[in-house]
């Protein structure tokens, strides 16, 4: 993201930013809120009336400002589409007309907030930080099925899914089965060569159950050699292979847990995530007295100054509740005041939508909190004695 100019003082104020790549659409979206007021190119179809009364369409390029009133986020496509009320006065478009705002890749729209709070001006030096960027791939497979995704720092997106029909071995007939397998396998790999950017990717990690791995990656470097594909010949070191249950995006959850995964990457915001949720699973089974989810508990804990790890999610700060929001945003400043760690996790993250089934919010104490468990078994008795 490119920060153009940044005019805020005292909560108040606008920033003019530009999308440089699909993360940036991201942050954006994070960025913009409802009751937000977005200026930007667009295009607008204009009706012209003609002397003798017919009428001309035409579809001319102007600049517009909107209240935001909602936001739709396509990830394929990577456009931002906010829709609301224009505020400010067009030749073309009259004053509380609806229009459609498309936030596109390389387009320069300046953000307007009635206030900005601390979350949103570190989600701006995240988005325009040149260091982050997507530098872990992933290829998790079984026979005749692969998902080719990139780890960014903010999602895990899928880039390529790849199927093919692999005849079964027949006793006396494994020429079909190969034949398959070889077409796949083929398949795979043009997938990586297509979406992988070598230039930033730091790791590719290759999980597969059983040797599909093994084998898969045999035939890469086979072919390499013999085509003489000098990308893959100077990233060999690169990948990794890793178990996994199956070909399925939802596998990748246990890849990244792996310790050795997890050392390879151990400087990747994704990581450091994975490794967050990880501890507070532990704590919840070793020690449950420490790690807590939901927001009363998580917020009695902050009040006692008790949070070590504060693990939440981005989800939470899109809510269209101002208070609440301001809420989430107070809670993350005091765990900061008090020594804690702030983890924010991004729902299309893997690791962010684990959190999201814990309510979104977690913690990891600094010391054993009993009460707070006792105090839970007590809303339990109140809600069945309630029914």
């Amino acid at each position: 993201m490119k920060l153009v100019s940044k005019n805020v003082d005292k909560g108040q104020g606008t920033v003019v930013l530009i999308p440089e790549e699909s993360e940036d659409m991201w942050h954006a979206y994070n960025l913009i809120a409802e009751g937000d007021s977005v200026r930007s190119t667009t295009i607008r179809k204009v009706q012209n009336e003609t002397a003798t009364g017919s009428s001309t369409s035409s579809r001319v390029r102007t600049t517009l400002t909107i209240t935001v009133e909602t936001i739709d986020f396509d990830t394929q496509g990577c456009v931002l589409r906010l829709k609301g009320r224009n505020i400010e006065e067009n030749q073309y478009v009259k004053m509380g007309a609806y229009h459609t705002l498309d936030l596109e890749l390389n387009r320069k729209f300046e953000l307007r907030k009635p206030e900005w709070d601390s979350i949103a001006l570190e989600r701006i030096e995240m988005a325009c930080d040149p260091t982050q960027s997507a530098d872990v791939a992933a290829v998790v497979m079984q026979e005749g099925l692969a998902h080719v995704c990139l780890i960014t720092p903010s999602m895990t997106l899928v880039r390529s899914k790849i199927e093919v029909n692999i005849p079964r071995k027949r006793k006396g007939n494994i020429q079909q089965h190969e034949k398959g397998l070889i077409k796949f396998y083929e398949s795979v790999m043009q997938g990586i060569l297509r979406h992988v950017n070598f230039d930033v990717v730091k790791c590719v990690l290759v999980a597969s159950p059983g040797f599909v791995k093994d084998q898969f990656m045999e035939y890469v470097f086979q072919q390499a050699v013999k085509l003489d594909i000098k990308l893959l010949l100077d990233n060999k070191s690169k990948f990794m292979l890793v178990h996994s249950s199956s070909g399925f995006k939802h596998s990748l959850r246990e890849v990244m847990q792996e310790p050795s995964v997890m050392s390879k990457i151990s400087d990747t915001k994704a990581a450091g995530e994975v490794k967050a949720l990880e501890q507070f699973y532990t704590m919840l089974q070793c020690e449950p007295s420490k790690a807590f989810y939901g927001k009363k508990h998580v917020m009695a804990a902050a009040e006692a100054q008790a949070v070590e790890t504060l693990l939440i999610s981005d989800n939470l700060f899109r809510c269209q509740d101002v208070n609440l929001r301001k809420e989430y945003v107070q809670l993350v400043e005091s765990v900061r005041d008090a020594g804690g760690d702030v983890k924010i996790f991004s729902s299309m993250h893997i690791s962010g939508e684990q959190l999201s089934q814990l309510t979104g919010i977690a913690a990891i104490l600094r010391f054993p909190m009993p009460e707070l468990e006792e105090d839970s078994d007590g809303d339990e008795n109140v809600d069945s004695d309630s029914d």
